[in-house]
């Protein structure tokens, strides 16, 4: 993953994620803005000043496979997690990432009117999916539910707010910034077809490490190895339909991917080496 580390403290990174979950009024905007330009905007900005301008869609592909063929590679973490973790470590991880599974594409909705309609009608297929297709048994957060209740850990997003690392809340953050906030709507596309790109992949670590503990419940793991293949086609179509209707700044998408993966491989490993340390 690439190396891209959140700047602020645990407490404004809690602080910017209640906040982007909250009904806000003009002081509540004023803060936001204010904790996002001390974070996201300089990372965003040094990302652009070392990304050379990308040619078009097709450079964009190419860049996007050679991370992908990268990042596939492993990692001492994934490898960690998926052929040594104990249940106790597995759990942590699994507890770290809760509020994202709990919320998992809540964040991506303010997007949808941001984009041309046949655009749209691709990343909605992608919620849809995310969402169960209406069916509560199916949704990808009533999946995370089961493994939480399996593990023993609570169900209730709340009890997770002050377990939660300053490296997952910028995680969780960014797509607050990308779906609302963010000038040019291709850093969202860009980091949203990064992710599910690259889930099955990453995945397949939770996945072998549950199949390795005796874990019931890895659906959740499982389900995404699956879908997100359909979902990875989706993001490249609602790329080329937006590029139909109103032309395409490839490079914002390629600073949007690269955003992602520092982040959330920052992420990953940071909960990965603090699992460790329960031994």
């Amino acid at each position: 993953m690439l190396n891209v580390t959140p700047k602020p403290t645990d407490s404004s990174h809690k602080r910017l994620f209640l906040l982007n979950r909250s009904l806000h009024n003009s002081t509540d905007l004023a803060l936001i803005e204010d904790l996002e330009a001390a974070w996201i905007e300089p990372l965003v900005e040094d990302l652009a000043d070392r990304t050379p301008p990308l040619v078009g869609r097709a450079e964009w592909k190419e860049r996007l496979d050679a991370l992908l063929a990268l990042e596939r590679e492993g990692s001492a973490a994934g490898s960690f997690l998926a052929e040594k973790a104990t249940r106790e470590q597995f759990a942590h991880v699994v507890r770290e990432f809760a509020l994202d599974g709990l919320t998992e594409a809540q964040n991506f909705f303010p997007a949808i009117p941001r984009l041309p309609l046949r655009a749209q009608m691709a990343v909605m297929r992608v919620l849809i999916d995310e969402f169960g297709c209406g069916n509560l048994q199916q949704t990808h957060s009533k999946l995370y539910l089961d493994l939480l209740a399996e593990l023993g850990l609570p169900q209730e997003l709340e009890s997770f707010l002050d377990t939660t690392s300053d490296e997952t809340y910028a995680f969780l953050n960014v797509f607050y910034w990308l779906t609302q906030r963010a000038a040019d709507v291709e850093y969202f596309l860009g980091a949203l077809a990064y992710l599910e790109a690259s889930i099955p992949d990453a995945f397949t670590v939770q996945a072998r490490a549950c199949a390795r503990l005796g874990i019931v419940q890895g659906r959740y793991y499982t389900e995404h190895l699956h879908i997100d293949t359909f979902h990875m086609r989706e993001m490249q179509t609602a790329i080329k339909e937006y590029e139909a209707a109103r032309g395409l700044d490839a490079t914002k998408l390629w600073v949007g991917a690269q955003l992602l993966s520092g982040l959330i491989g920052g992420a990953f490993d940071a909960a990965v080496a603090r699992a460790r340390e329960l031994a």
